[in-house]
């Protein structure tokens, strides 16, 4: 395995040790960026997920140049076929319905089958009385479907409400980074807002943000840290004991410990 470079302490860990730690540096606690296998191996029991719409993928309504054969390559190196995966599966014999948004394809921008997967997971969600865990890793809206991405804001966000209206619980697990459109919309509402230590979270870029109100920002005012001293997150957990928060919150919402099943293709 390759060996790991941590970037905020140049800490150098081997690749073996450095899974053993759950892909956190041990010398700075720097919580690395997980692809959606490594996320669901941690969280999900052993055997528990069954994956749902499998087969989406994204089309190029704007006739966006190169936009196929870039969808074409990372399906190959992400061995997914879009940049959030969803299903069901059981945290600790908790039956839960979970999305994972892997960074690493496209930076988890939200293009029209991100949308529509999150959108379909709410729907299950309200229907069958199940809770909804949402790893958001995103850099926002993605600008090769233009007006299409930016409408998955409100789509996804109106199926989050009917969740809620069900009596469901939806929690956010924030991970690094969760920003742009994603923030604007179905991260940001959850029941209960979670943060991994030190992750990025926010909408605009500091200098962009800055240049508009005039005003000169903190430091790492973006950070998780900062977000949960004003009130944006509920929590920030560690990665080795996010799995140990997520059943006790299905437990206290009322989901018993017993079998995940059900399938859908």
């Amino acid at each position: 395995m390759v060996d790991f470079i941590c970037p905020n302490c140049q800490t150098k860990t081997g690749g073996e040790e450095f899974e053993k730690t759950l892909w956190v540096c041990a010398n700075c606690g720097y919580h690395s960026r997980l692809d959606w296998r490594q996320r669901l191996s941690i969280t999900a029991d052993e055997g528990s997920f069954v994956e749902f719409d499998s087969g989406m993928e994204s089309e190029n309504p704007l006739d966006f140049a190169d936009y196929r054969e870039k969808i074409r390559e990372l399906q190959g190196s992400c061995k997914t076929k879009e940049a959030v995966i969803t299903g069901r599966c059981a945290i600790k014999g908790c039956p839960a319905l979970v999305c994972v948004m892997d960074s690493h394809f496209m930076m988890a921008s939200m293009g029209s089958v991100v949308g529509e997967k999150i959108t379909r997971i709410f729907e299950y969600g309200a229907e069958h009385r199940l809770p909804v865990i949402i790893f958001s890793a995103s850099g926002g809206a993605r600008m090769q479907e233009g007006i299409f991405s930016l409408m998955q804001m409100a789509k996804t966000s109106g199926a989050v409400a009917r969740h809620s209206r069900a009596g469901q619980l939806y929690i956010t697990v924030m991970a690094d980074p969760t920003t742009g459109g994603v923030t604007a919309s179905f991260a940001s509402l959850g029941d209960i807002i979670i943060a991994e230590p030190g992750v990025l979270i926010g909408f605009a870029g500091k200098r962009v943000i800055q240049d508009t109100i005039g005003y000169t920002l903190p430091e790492k005012f973006q950070s998780a840290e900062f977000v949960f001293d004003h009130g944006f997150a509920d929590l920030i957990v560690p990665r080795d004991e996010m799995r140990e928060v997520l059943a006790r919150f299905l437990r206290l919402h009322g989901r018993a410990a017993d079998a995940a099943g059900g399938s859908r293709g």
